[in-house]
């Protein structure tokens, strides 16, 4: 199992090293001068900020330097942020944004085994077809009109009753919390639904299930014991993925709410063709997800036991 998760971790940081590769390269080849936000007004002090930033030295010299500071943890200095260090944004903003995206998945998890499962039990009656209508919405719409829908929805609300139920936007209280993981988890909710159904269906006509049954083992025993434990096995699946749609759509989300995580400064940073702070965040939201898909790799030998032996 160790020498597993080793190989785990060298292919994650062969991953990450594409990842800073491909950001590098691709930065340098968008047309535009990532200078022009500093008010390079004259080229005496544009050749000043280029030799600052270290603009002013061959592309692969400078893709030395960042794969250097890469490695030591240090994504250089911000061109627009008043000379903040990208590592300082992501310390003080990334807390906010993995608040949001654990809330987001937390509800997308929870909410995708039991509508699920409910969808199982009662196939192809009222409940089942009601639950499929909404994950149909789920799936179809964004996650930033659903966000909208949902403070249009709670304005109209606070109005009609003269109440502040839920805040619409901000950041600082749990009020503040729920309408953007709702917004953000909803569409992952929806396919963790339909994957979660497909996976009941198939296990319950399988034959340790009709074992069970024939040994006297109580309904409940034989859905907790037997088919959730098997059929949650593709939702764990899918969480690695999950997870990263989740972050990268936080993105929008945050902007649609007002919150201070990391999706305001990346959007500010690729409106602005700030360099560092894209390449720094993208780099490291890589090697958070990497991480993420790790680990819950290394989970399903917890829920299988026959994968971990297989891994062993």
């Amino acid at each position: 199992m160790f020498s597993y998760l080793l190989k785990q971790l060298a292919s994650g940081l062969v991953t990450v090293y594409f990842i800073a590769t491909a950001t590098f390269f691709a930065m340098h080849a968008v047309p535009g001068d990532p200078l022009m936000g500093n008010k390079a007004t004259t080229p005496e002090i544009r050749a000043n900020l280029a030799r600052k930033y270290g603009l002013d030295r061959p592309v692969l010299e400078q893709y030395g330097m960042f794969l250097k500071n890469m490695a030591t943890g240090d994504f250089g200095i911000s061109f627009t942020q008043h000379n903040r260090s990208v590592n300082d944004i992501i310390a003080k903003h990334f807390p906010v944004s993995a608040i949001l995206g654990f809330l987001a998945i937390v509800v997308a998890a929870i909410g995708g085994v039991m509508l699920g499962s409910i969808t199982a039990l009662f196939k192809n009656r009222a409940p089942d077809k009601l639950i499929m209508i909404l994950v149909i919405f789920g799936v179809s719409v964004p996650s930033f009109v659903v966000a909208a829908l949902m403070q249009l929805g709670v304005t109209e609300l606070n109005r009609i009753t003269h109440l502040s139920i839920l805040p619409v936007g901000g950041w600082g209280e749990v009020g503040h919390m729920v309408l953007p993981a709702l917004a953000l988890g909803l569409s992952t909710l929806a396919f963790l639904t339909r994957l979660m159904r497909s996976s009941m269906l198939e296990v319950t006509g399988a034959d340790y299930i009709r074992t069970a049954k024939a040994k006297g083992v109580s309904p409940t025993g034989i859905f907790f014991g037997h088919q959730l434990r098997n059929a949650i096995l593709p939702v764990v699946t899918v969480l690695g993925p999950a997870v990263a749609a989740i972050t990268t759509g936080g993105f929008v989300v945050e902007q649609v709410f007002a919150i201070p995580g990391l999706g305001r400064y990346f959007v500010q940073a690729v409106n602005q063709l700030d360099y560092t702070v894209i390449m720094g965040l993208t780099v490291f939201y890589g090697a958070y997800l990497v991480g993420i898909v790790i680990l819950v790799d290394l989970l399903y030998g917890l829920i299988d036991p026959r994968i971990r032996v297989q891994k062993t």
